[in-house]
């Protein structure tokens, strides 16, 4: 039987990739992949699992009736350990007066956050802005803003701790040396000094990452700009904030996510029990402490829940593009178009085959 034309012309049905989306490479994926999810696994997957399996144990610290003796062990209690939360709550005196103490956590995290982070984001985008210019010791000005952020935190506290205390550079700088202001008490002094201190080391962080936003920016985009008449202003707002949008949320998102977990900068500053200053994190560290593991793991836990509500939102309202959103869309587009040119070719090899059947029919 003779081959037709319109056989010999018909585009051939290539065999579809298994894995359309690593574009055939999931294997080599996989095996470097296969390192880092191994780590993550060890070092954040099974501390996950058992923080949530502790929640719903509880410590034995009551006395034997039988015995006369502590009971040792742990018993298994259910969610009990988060109902307590609501139904036997811990209150406590602090800057906002009488309240829960989970409750009161949970409102100096989120004030250290939304505050921090803001003053952190403009003073950042700031310190971007002057490191992006070109003049003479820019490489000794860049050092100098990246210090703070080099120098671990504890350090940090430490040195903070010296600069507010009673006799400290800032009561000297404030000229009251003779009413000294009690920054390290409990009070709300306590908090603007863990605002300032937080905002001072953390700052050049979103900068670092703002600059390398700004990097991209072709010079051809100001220049054109200067062109049509754009003061420093409009340049700024049209231009740059738009541009070095992609990189500034990202830095944001990574902030606000370390600020809610917050611990290691109020505990070495002000100390434990401190109400005006205690964050989630340093509540579940005190009941850790405290050999009251399960409550301790409940409040871990709805920290936990915070944070991925919060980094939700911020991809969702924001956009924040933590998982390579444009270069997901490529590759989804990308197989939206394989997946019609393969159809295109079944339909036209149907063709071929049903016209080469209807011919040998015919003759």
């Amino acid at each position: 039987m003779a081959v037709t034309t319109a056989e010999r012309t018909a585009p051939v049905a290539t065999k579809r990739k298994k894995n359309a989306f690593s574009d055939g490479q999931g294997a080599l994926a996989a095996m470097l992949l296969a390192p880092t999810m191994l780590v993550l696994l060890l070092v954040a997957g099974i501390p996950i699992i058992m923080s949530v399996t502790e929640s719903f144990f509880r410590t034995n610290d009551r006395i034997d009736p039988q015995t006369g003796l502590v009971q040792t062990g742990t018993n298994f209690v259910g969610f009990q350990n988060f109902t307590d939360i609501f139904a036997h709550p811990a209150t406590v005196v602090g800057v906002y007066g009488s309240m829960d103490r989970l409750v009161n956590s949970f409102i100096n995290t989120t004030l250290f956050t939304v505050v921090c982070v803001i003053l952190e984001t403009v003073l950042g985008v700031s310190m971007a802005l002057i490191m992006a210019k070109a003049f003479r010791g820019r490489g000794l000005v860049r050092a100098s803003i990246l210090v703070p952020w080099a120098i671990p935190t504890i350090v940090s506290a430490m040195m903070w701790k010296l600069i507010f205390n009673t006799s400290g550079v800032a009561n000297k700088v404030l000229g009251l040396t003779n009413n000294p202001i009690l920054w390290l008490a409990d009070n709300k002094y306590s908090q603007i000094s863990i605002i300032v201190a937080d905002v001072w080391k953390t700052a050049p962080f979103i900068g670092l990452l703002t600059l390398a936003g700004l990097q991209t920016i072709p010079a051809e985009v100001y220049e054109a700009a200067r062109v049509d008449g754009a003061n420093a202003w409009q340049t700024f707002v049209r231009i740059t904030l738009p541009m070095v949008k992609p990189a500034l949320v990202v830095a944001v998102l990574f902030r606000t996510l370390d600020t809610l977990r917050m611990f290691d900068l109020p505990y070495g500053m002000i100390g434990a029990n401190k109400y005006s200053v205690e964050t989630l994190s340093m509540f579940a560290y005190q009941e850790t402490m405290q050999t009251r593991y399960g409550p301790a793991a409940a409040y871990s836990i709805i920290l936990f829940f915070y944070i991925v509500l919060v980094a939700f939102l911020f991809v969702k309202l924001l956009g924040a593009d933590v998982v390579g959103d444009e270069e997901l869309k490529a590759v989804n587009a990308q197989r939206k178009r394989m997946k019609a040119l393969h159809q295109q070719q079944a339909k036209a090899a149907g063709r071929v085959r049903t016209n080469v059947t209807s011919g040998s029919a015919a003759s």
